[in-house]
């Protein structure tokens, strides 16, 4: 399984449709709407590379109100729990 972070910058006046257009997306399991830097934040995940193109570029870039994308792959993911492991010092 691959996930992607996708970064989306919107139409300040088409964020609620923009992101449920998003959020329907076959692929994209969650959108978030936010403060700061970027309006809304799309995680992907898909099954291969081809996907993410397909995903990002042939769907999510061309749903209105989406006016620029920015998208980072995920390595690794880490929860609480695998971190608590990790500093656990066998109690």
């Amino acid at each position: 399984m691959i996930n992607a972070i996708v970064m989306i910058h919107a139409e300040s006046a088409r964020i609620p449709e923009t992101a449920q257009a998003v959020a329907d997306i076959p692929g994209v399991s969650e959108v978030y709407s936010c403060a700061g830097d970027v309006d809304l934040i799309a995680v992907v995940r898909v099954r291969d590379h081809a996907q993410i193109a397909e995903v990002i570029t042939g769907r999510i870039n061309k749903v209105p109100g989406v006016t620029r994308t920015a998208t980072h792959i995920a390595f690794q993911s880490f929860s609480s729990a695998d971190v608590e492991a990790g500093f656990s010092l066998g109690e």
